[in-house]
């Protein structure tokens, strides 16, 4: 179908959703669902009227130009504004294909953001926690919320290994890009020479899983309690608080101890066993359309180094797309992590709109 017969429907379609809505006998079920249908077609409908008025708008000057009563100053200043509109229709068209994209269906959803120290030992572990730190900075500009779920200090104050809950709209449309192997390039803390080390940390961001996404047959399940260690006082180490989850199908295993609740830990064990299910899910489906998948910016493999940070030079590259800031300690405080999603999410639709038009 071509594109403007595909337009054509999107607005037969606007029209015919908004008078369901105003009918005399519409369920209350059926009105929420074609409320949310409108609310999702309205910047598309506005983005095709928009189009379709500067492509009439070319028309009316093209004939205005090919009239013989049109004299030379009126033809002259109808040529100029032709031009200008020559340039504006293929941006237009541009933005209503994006528009008109798949959406991802996690991307709306909160995220539960895994980051754990790699290689580099102590170092790795302050930078996991600077990088958590940036995450939990960016949240705050965003106005979501987050919910440490299980974290690992280091003896430094860094992490070894933490995880958080993000809760905000448009969470996981915003971090999933972060997937992958974060590498950083500076003077560590505890090197007296002054010599520059390189160390990494992987972040994980899952979409989370809602109970109707992953069904968990209770038998699949392995339930360990044991008593948990490390900092939290004396009473952490007098109870069987923590609990370790083992889903025997997968083998996935999610342990937590941070509550001194047994049943809060076997909460926050399941919201991750949860995430993880149904990001495995989605792997499996992502890798069957491996056409597709390869074509798309960010793939989440944790073992593609994604990103540098260089502190003796203040600057972070994205090696994906190539981009290099020189706003490190923007980037720490999360105040220019947007202008890298931006790039990634321009990136990933260049990229899946290449992909439409190459099978058009």
């Amino acid at each position: 179908m071509s594109l403007d017969a595909t337009l054509e429907q999107i607005l037969e379609r606007y029209d015919q959703v908004q008078a369901d809505m105003a009918g005399a006998d519409v369920a209350p079920d059926d009105y929420v669902r074609l409320s949310k249908e409108f609310s999702e077609l309205g910047p598309v409908v506005e983005a095709i009227k928009t189009l379709k008025a500067a492509r009439q708008e070319a028309a009316d000057l093209e004939s205005l130009m090919g009239d013989a009563a049109t004299d030379d100053e009126m033809k002259a200043m109808a040529s100029e504004e032709l031009s200008a509109l020559k340039e504006r229709v293929p941006e237009l068209e541009r933005q209503v294909k994006v528009l008109l994209l798949p959406k991802d269906e996690a991307d709306d959803r909160n995220v539960i953001v895994e980051v754990r120290a790699g290689t580099g030992g102590e170092e790795a572990a302050l930078f996991a926690g600077d990088l958590f730190r940036m995450y939990q900075r960016y949240a705050e500009l965003k106005r979501w919320k987050v919910e440490i779920l299980e974290a690992s200090d280091s003896d430094l104050g860094g992490y070894r290994e933490v995880v958080a809950a993000i809760t905000g709209p448009g969470a996981y449309a915003r971090l999933k890009f972060e997937s992958g192997v974060h590498r950083v390039q500076r003077v560590p803390e505890t090197e007296t020479s002054g010599r520059i080390h390189t160390s990494a940390a992987t972040v994980a961001v899952l979409p989370e899983a809602e109970d109707v996404d992953v069904e968990i047959d209770e038998k699949d399940l392995r339930i360990d309690v044991f008593r948990s260690s490390g900092a939290g006082g004396q009473h952490v180490n007098t109870t069987d608080s923590a609990v370790r989850i083992t889903h025997l199908p997968s083998n996935i295993v999610v342990a937590v101890q941070d509550e001194r609740s047994q049943h809060k830990n076997k909460a926050k064990a399941m919201k991750i066993l949860r995430a993880r299910l149904f990001e495995a899910e989605r792997e499996r489906q992502i890798t069957e359309r491996a056409a597709e998948r390869k074509g798309q910016v960010g793939s989440g493999d944790r073992s593609e180094r994604i990103r540098t940070y260089n502190f003796p030079q203040g600057r972070v590259t994205d090696h994906r797309i190539n981009l290099t800031l020189y706003k490190l300690d923007k980037m720490m405080l999360g105040e220019a992590l947007d202008e890298v999603v931006d790039a990634l999410t321009a990136e990933d639709q260049a990229a899946r709109l290449a992909a439409l038009d190459a099978g058009a």
